[in-house]
């Protein structure tokens, strides 16, 4: 048996512990597992396949980042050709990508990503590639599975991250606005909001009313507390607004989010008169080790991917719904996106710890 590992998309910390276990598991079946670099590219000619043996996977369960290299512009089905007048084309490449894999000799192909891979996986097992996923994303958006690995990681270095930004904002009696990442999902920005007693929380799914921030600002003064802790996730909107973009990509990419938080810092500023700074903490959510969780929670993952292949149940994506670890059809996951729910036990606890969610 000879197993493909592709790690598409933005990466996350527990990757190289899920490519670790599925490397590890294999090999005690006495199969082979080969890497694809950077997405599909590895496929495609623009870069390569590696083998990957016990050797090459020692000592990188803690290592952020993949060893395999990543991308979020290489989706065969729509793939961007630059021209040389300085346009682009997008085609599909789709029938190369699989003409390849079999030509390579592989018999299963296990796909780490978010909900951009795993569509991108699930497309390419019903033109007969035999795939098992994988779900990856610090946003925890992805469906039929309770938790992402990445996320635990991420959520813990935005908390420690707001812990820091307390002192100093504390001391210069300011406001405070810290900008997350999670898209279209508030998963980050809530959790690490509440674990970091931060005094406002504003989420995609909460269309938000800058007064009832402000009215919190203004509140805390009267109470003598001269800080307030802002945290906005990247898609969050005012009622009646948009998700603010700092850049819109080419097709069969996803648009960059971000900006929203300037916005907010900027309005609080006009209506309260309070000094109000702002941060985005960006790509620092995605870097570093992953925690204890994330490393089980990858290892776990990887184990069962090849558990699957062994099983040769295909079309499938592990998810971790405790206490076991389960196969869910990747055509009940594509096309899909995980929010937070508004009637959940953590949106009701950080109302009734008194953060504002803006509505």
């Amino acid at each position: 048996m000879r197993i493909a590992i592709s790690t598409g998309g933005g990466d996350a910390p527990g990757l190289n512990a899920v490519i670790r276990a599925i490397v590890l598991s294999a090999h005690t079946r006495g199969w082979q597992t080969y890497g694809i670099r950077r997405g599909f590219h590895g496929l495609l000619g623009e870069d390569g396949v590696m083998t990957l043996t016990p050797e090459k996977v020692r000592g990188i369960t803690h290592l952020g980042g993949t060893i395999l290299g990543t991308t979020n512009k290489g989706n065969p089905f729509r793939w961007i050709v630059n021209n040389p007048d300085g346009t682009q084309t997008e085609i599909d490449r789709s029938d190369d990508l699989v003409a390849a894999f079999h030509a390579s000799g592989f018999d299963a192909l296990i796909t780490i990503g978010g909900d951009g891979s795993l569509k991108i996986g699930y497309d390419l097992y019903t033109k007969g590639i035999p795939v098992v996923g994988v779900p990856k994303t610090i946003d925890n958006d992805v469906v039929g599975t309770l938790s992402t690995f990445g996320f635990d990681t991420a959520v813990s270095t935005a908390t420690e991250a707001i812990d820091k930004l307390h002192s100093t904002t504390e001391s210069h009696e300011r406001v405070m606005v810290v900008e997350l990442m999670g898209r279209d999902a508030g998963w980050i920005a809530l959790h690490s909001g509440i674990a970091a007693s931060a005094d406002v929380i504003l989420i995609p799914e909460i269309a938000f009313d800058i007064e009832k921030v402000c009215e919190k600002v203004r509140q805390r003064e009267r109470l003598g507390r001269h800080f307030t802790m802002v945290v906005v996730g990247e898609g969050a909107k005012p009622i009646g607004g948009e998700v603010q973009l700092i850049e819109r990509r080419a097709a069969g990419t996803v648009d960059r989010l971000g900006g929203v938080g300037s916005l907010v810092a900027k309005a609080i500023t006009e209506r309260t008169g309070k000094e109000t700074r702002s941060l985005v903490l960006g790509h620092l959510q995605r870097g570093g080790s992953p925690t204890t969780f994330d490393r089980l929670l990858g290892l776990r993952f990887g184990a069962a991917a090849v558990r699957a292949v062994a099983d040769r149940d295909f079309g499938m994506m592990i998810g971790f719904n405790p206490p076991h670890l389960t196969r869910v059809p990747l055509n009940e996951v594509t096309g899909k996106s995980k929010h937070v729910p508004l009637d959940s036990d953590t949106v009701k606890t950080a109302r009734e710890l008194g953060i504002v969610l803006g509505d």
